[in-house]
């Protein structure tokens, strides 16, 4: 027996009482039930107190339903981390990997006390369900290490790279600039488009950048030297809404190529980066289509103002189902697999190394990717889904590929819904909304979680930290906040901008977040 395990025994002896019981056994004996009578009798006489509860018959089960050991008595003072100790025993491992522990869907943040029902009967075997936790932990950012100038117009978009090695954004002054991260100062400025850049998208393997504008132009570009990539596409009509890649474990040889973007004119195109050419033009929606998805299992997602979903096969350009129930504009689309295809092979375990460890093999990559893919899946119960939301205060969950009607519908938001999005570990979404609040659901079956509440003004725009803990929103009045997803509250709030910030980013290392709006100003965040 090693000394870690020697010692977590040693705690579970002295804090739980392990036995096994038989149907025959559970049975309370007649005299239990006798001296129980007296008690509450004597209760009753002493003034109505009622028995004080001190310990309760649990049992540990995971989210697939198994359980692990057999039904323990546990005090209900017990500590969150001794709860962890025990089922890491029970389970056999010497690692402590942190859980997450649940009782009839309320979060065991302190003990048992806080989240056993009023009706709780000794006699019953209360189900502990225990979820897995990021094994690295992300630090909140607190401070603002570099406002960097450079733009003439508002910041419109910005995000880091799916290693977290480039930063990139887009503005109203028709140009997309690149930022040295280490040294916090502008790198290249790539020019090439003749109206505001509206939406930028990083390849899943960190090799290329791609930019739409509202002249209709989509331009990839090269992170290493700032320069444009191929020719420039402009079949579009009208301004580019949403562009998306392919993910990489769909790749032929690892290495990103097909782009699909969405515009105002109503239509979707699919192009070759490599060879500049067009593919399918999916044409169907009646109005602008306003976000667009590739899925990881091959299918591109895109929603509209005519108040529809379309699901697409980007192989044919065959229009597979229209999912309806929105009643106004769709405004955007998140997957559970979102962060998982957008890192590609980039694991944030190991970005987060004194030495971060990156994949440079384009085989090796894909190979990673599609790994990292299927344990985002099967972590989120082998189902692939997607939550929209809309003008109509409204939010849907939807399991896109097998079933038109949706799993649930959110209501909660009394304003438009701005952002949506599925953490890192697929088991929340966190929605944004015009009427200054931000709503977490719970991610399998969409019922309401938490409201977190603190801005002044709308919120933008949504990111989450790699492990899922933390949340950082952007809001028309200023202001950063950045949210603890345990406690449900503010953890920092973080001015400093002079105007509206439009979007936000959290690098996939931990390390910082970017920030940028009307202000023309770019903002770097750290610890």
């Amino acid at each position: 027996m090693t000394e870690t395990t020697a010692r977590i025994s040693n705690t579970i002896t002295g804090t739980t009482k392990m036995f096994k019981r038989s149907r025959d056994e559970n049975k309370v004996s007649k005299q239990s039930d006798k001296f129980r009578k007296m008690d509450k009798e004597s209760d009753n006489e002493s003034g109505g107190e009622t028995e004080q509860r001190t310990r309760a018959l649990t049992q540990f089960c995971s989210e697939a339903g198994e359980t692990a050991g057999p039904p323990i008595e546990l005090p209900l003072n017990l500590p969150k981390q001794k709860l962890q100790l025990i089922l890491n025993s029970l389970l056999k491992q010497d690692d402590n990997i942190p859980y997450s522990f649940f009782v009839e869907e309320k979060e065991v943040t302190k003990d048992l006390n806080e989240v056993l029902p009023e009706d709780y009967s000794e006699e019953k075997i209360v189900s502990i369900l225990y979820q897995a936790q990021a094994v690295f932990k992300v630090q909140a950012v607190t401070r603002c290490t570099s406002s960097l100038p450079g733009h003439a117009e508002a910041v419109l978009c910005a995000s880091f790279s799916p290693d977290g090695r480039f930063l990139a954004s887009g503005s109203g002054d028709t140009t997309v600039r690149f930022w040295d991260i280490s040294t916090e100062t502008p790198h290249w400025t790539a020019k090439g488009h003749k109206h505001w850049v509206l939406v930028t998208a990083w390849s899943p393997d960190g090799n290329f950048l791609a930019s739409g504008c509202k002249s209709g132009l989509v331009i990839v570009w090269d992170p290493n030297t700032g320069k444009q990539v191929g020719r420039t596409f402009n079949s579009h009509t009208k301004w580019i809404t949403a562009l998306c890649w392919e993910p990489l474990h769909l790749s032929e040889d690892g290495r990103c190529c097909r782009l699909a973007s969405a515009s105002k004119d109503g239509t979707i195109r699919i192009w070759n980066t490599t060879s500049g050419s067009a593919g399918k033009a999916l044409s169907g929606h009646m109005q602008s289509v306003t976000a667009l998805r590739w899925s990881g299992e091959g299918f591109i997602y895109s929603a509209s103002q005519d108040r529809t979903i379309k699901v697409w096969r980007p192989s044919d350009g065959v229009l597979c189902r229209t999912l309806q129930g929105h009643g106004h504009w769709v405004n955007t689309l998140a997957l559970n697999t979102d962060y998982a295809i957008r890192t590609g092979a980039s694991d944030p375990k190991k970005l987060m190394k004194t030495i971060p460890e990156y994949i440079k093999n384009p085989s090796d990559r894909k190979t990673a990717a599609e790994e990292r893919y299927r344990a985002a899946l099967q972590q989120a119960g082998g189902v692939e889904k997607m939550v929209s939301g809309s003008d109509d205060f409204t939010l849907y969950l939807w399991t896109p590929t097998s079933n038109k009607r949706p799993v649930a519908h959110m209501t909660g938001h009394q304003q438009l819904v701005n952002d949506v999005k599925f953490s890192p570990d697929t088991r929340l979404i966190a929605s944004a909304s015009f009427d200054k609040s931000i709503r977490l659901w719970n991610a399998l079956d969409g019922k309401f979680i938490a409201v977190l509440r603190g801005h002044v003004s709308g919120v933008y725009q949504l990111a989450w930290s790699a492990d899922s803990r933390l949340l950082v929103s952007g809001s028309k009045d200023s202001t950063l906040k950045v949210w603890s997803v345990e406690k449900r509250n503010l953890l920092l709030d973080l001015p400093g901008h002079a105007d509206e910030v439009y979007t936000v980013d959290w690098s996939p290392d931990g390390q910082r977040v970017v920030s940028g709006g009307k202000d023309k100003i770019l903002k770097l965040w750290r610890k």
